[in-house]
């Protein structure tokens, strides 16, 4: 049995997590895309997608969501770039951070993601951290 932890942050708001309902998934690995937004949509979210960086701007600006999970290495950009270039058309998301690349303290101390959660993760531990409010002390998961 292997452990999953998420990494929450003392500036986030962990708690509002449950209240989000309109989700952008960014990721371009499609599979993965796939399995996350039907995963959420077959909770009830509304579940935009985008597999780079420009269309999760474009997505961000028109579709108006409440949450973003986000890849870091997109082909056209890195998702610090798209985080930046919402800032600054001034619209910040709450995000969630989904990287196979481990993400530095400046980077979460520059862009205060509500949750980092490195890849491979269960989806189990993404769907916990999305749809239920919890303390940073109930995000580990057991997965076989």
């Amino acid at each position: 049995m292997t452990s999953t932890s998420v990494e929450t942050y003392p500036h986030s708001e962990v708690g509002s997590i449950a209240q989000f309902r309109r989700v952008l998934v960014v990721e371009d690995e499609a599979i993965l895309r796939m399995v996350v937004a039907r995963n959420l949509t077959s909770r009830g979210l509304q579940v935009y997608e985008a597999g780079t960086g420009a269309e999760a701007v474009q997505m961000a600006l028109t579709q108006m969501p409440d949450l973003v999970l986000l890849d870091i290495n997109l082909p056209d950009q890195t998702g610090w770039e798209v985080l930046r270039e919402l800032k600054r058309r001034g619209k910040e998301v709450p995000t969630i951070i989904l990287s196979a690349v481990r993400v530095g303290q400046n980077r979460l101390d520059e862009f205060h993601p509500l949750a980092y959660l490195p890849k491979p993760f269960p989806i189990e531990a993404l769907l916990r951290l999305v749809l239920r409010a919890r303390t940073p002390a109930e995000y580990e998961v057991d997965s076989e």
